[in-house]
């Protein structure tokens, strides 16, 4: 057995917290500092988490690699296992070039790039989080936005703007499942509290991305589909997170804003010459003006309607208690940890949801998705196993940071930097935001932060007498708006849209609204935490 300590440093709570933040350093130096690649950073701050947890803290060697283990292992399944399924699906769509047709299909909806840049970056982007997460959404809407004529440095902004409000929920709900897995809380609390805080940025993106595209003419002219577009979003995201399903939550949402720009007669009024003259600077592809066959137009959007259908169902009671049923819990060899107040804490156990995972259900949905699309079962198969390898430096990233996170939890060192961040009393609230979006920022990854830092806030919500499922969610909601600043969405960016080198330029642009957003979540959060506030949460 071993028994997790506060204070093994010289017995003193300071001390100790220096030494347990140092796989933290390591990561954010290497990361930012020296600029070294994130997989090759992940694994050194596990080398240093490990060598803290065996020197420092006594944990035993045998349980210091079988707390990576299962980090690595939860990384593999279920996160990666979301991930590559729903990058799957999207690799067939673009084999078949149902992609293209579907790009198509989006820029007939209106001739406006004001309303092109919320169908596209917005509602689809939404989608293609909600569906994949990691990088995909900023990469495959940029092209879009280029494809229809925006300049590539505004396409790229636009879209990494927009990769905000429901990056909590992306990835079938990865990052919150994450957030709850390392904290202990459960999921529908954890969940429920995010949906009362990123919707209201949800209110607020879609006027600054038409002010974006088109600066103050912009927002005068199109703030009615934008402000409806973002209740929409807001109200289904709320809704879904905390009566239906956290998966949901981003496909609802995203597919309510799209339908409110669609039903909003003043969203389809034709742009001016001079609106699209000033905003079009890029060449907008003839191809744009290819009619497709309806029947493509509907394979093109099956995919989706797939995937939506699919997990639609697995939330039925019925369903979802059958698929239930395949859930495996089971003791994690080689682990024995106990708190210090001697009770054994959750990671002791691993629960392995074989079916009613994501990954599981996305998998069927490519299944059904090969099937009407026509992609003979070879080409489905070398299709999916270059995804695992198009996603390689991914998953050594991901399965590493999820160590360094198990090591630091279960050694005990997550608790000790709780403990002393927890002085900062009242302050805590505001700063709680702030450290996840420090969190992602450094590694493009709301999922990443929530394991560095989730137990670190619950820990220190605890020690101050606020509540865990606040400051939990406040990692999460405030980690969102580092996104568009992360060293990795800003590469992927400038890649997608031509841009090498300028990832620069891209920073600039973006820094002053991540800032400005995540003070406006620091002061939700604050108001959440005090009686100003209160009746907000659950």
């Amino acid at each position: 057995m071993y028994v997790q300590e506060l204070r093994p440093v010289a017995d003193s709570l300071g001390l100790s917290a220096l030494v347990a933040a140092l796989p933290l350093v390591v990561v954010l130096i290497l990361l930012g500092g020296v600029r070294l690649k994130a997989h090759l950073a992940g694994l050194a701050g596990l080398l240093a988490a490990s060598l803290v947890a065996c020197l420092a803290y006594g944990m035993p060697v045998e349980q210091t690699l079988s707390s990576a283990a299962q980090g690595a292992a939860f990384g593999l399944f279920p996160i990666l296992w979301i991930v590559v399924n729903a990058l799957w699906v999207y690799r067939m769509t673009v084999r078949t070039r149902h992609f293209d047709v579907l790009r198509r299909s989006f820029g007939r909806l209106s001739d406006d790039p004001r309303i092109q840049a919320l169908v596209v970056a917005f509602c689809f982007g939404a989608l293609l989080e909600a569906l994949a997460g990691f990088g995909a959404p900023v990469a495959i809407c940029s092209v879009m936005l280029v494809a229809l004529g925006f300049d590539p440095v505004r396409a790229a902004v636009v879209s990494l703007v927009a990769n905000t409000a429901p990056v909590a929920f992306g990835a079938m709900a990865t990052p919150v499942v994450t957030l709850a897995q390392v904290t202990g809380l459960p999921l529908d609390s954890v969940a429920s509290v995010v949906g009362r805080q990123t919707p209201l940025l949800a209110l607020v993106v879609p006027l600054v991305l038409v002010g974006l595209v088109d600066g103050r003419r912009g927002l005068r002219e199109t703030w009615a589909p934008a402000l409806a577009c973002g209740v929409a979003f807001a109200a289904v995201q709320f809704a879904a997170s905390n009566y239906v399903s956290a998966q949901l939550a981003d496909i609802g949402a995203s597919l309510a804003g799209a339908a409110a720009l669609v039903a909003l007669p003043h969203a389809r009024v034709p742009a001016t010459e001079s609106v699209r003259a000033s905003v079009l600077t890029g060449a907008r592809g003839d191809e744009l003006d290819e009619r497709d066959p309806r029947r493509d137009v509907v394979r093109a959007y099956a995919p989706y309607a797939l995937i939506v259908t699919v997990f639609s169902i697995a939330q039925i009671p019925a369903v979802k208690d059958w698929l239930a049923r395949a859930t495996r819990t089971f003791d994690w060899p080689f682990l024995d940890v106990v708190a210090p107040n001697g009770e054994p804490v959750g990671g002791n156990v691993f629960t392995w949801p074989v079916v009613s995972t994501g990954g599981t259900l996305v998998l069927l949905a490519g299944l059904a998705t090969a099937v009407v699309l026509g992609v003979p079962a070879r080409v489905a198969v070398r299709e999916w196993l270059a995804t695992v390898h198009e996603l390689r430096f991914a998953i050594l990233t991901v399965t590493s940071v999820l160590a360094l996170a198990y090591v630091m939890n279960l050694s005990g060192q997550a608790a000790t930097i709780g403990h002393f961040v927890a002085a900062a009393g009242s302050g805590l609230a505001f700063l709680s935001p702030v450290l996840g979006w420090f969190g992602v920022a450094v590694s493009g990854s709301d999922t990443s932060s929530n394991a560095l830092f989730g137990a670190l806030q619950v820990s220190a919500a605890r020690e101050s007498g606020l509540s865990p499922e606040l400051l939990a969610a406040a990692n999460s909601s405030g980690g969102v708006l580092g996104k568009m600043i992360s060293p990795q969405n800003l590469t992927i960016a400038c890649a997608a849209v031509g841009l090498e080198g300028r990832e620069g330029d891209l920073l600039r642009k973006v820094l002053p609204w991540s800032l400005g957003l995540l003070l406006v979540m620091c002061l939700i959060v604050v108001g959440q935490s005090s009686p100003v506030l209160s009746w907000m949460l659950p």
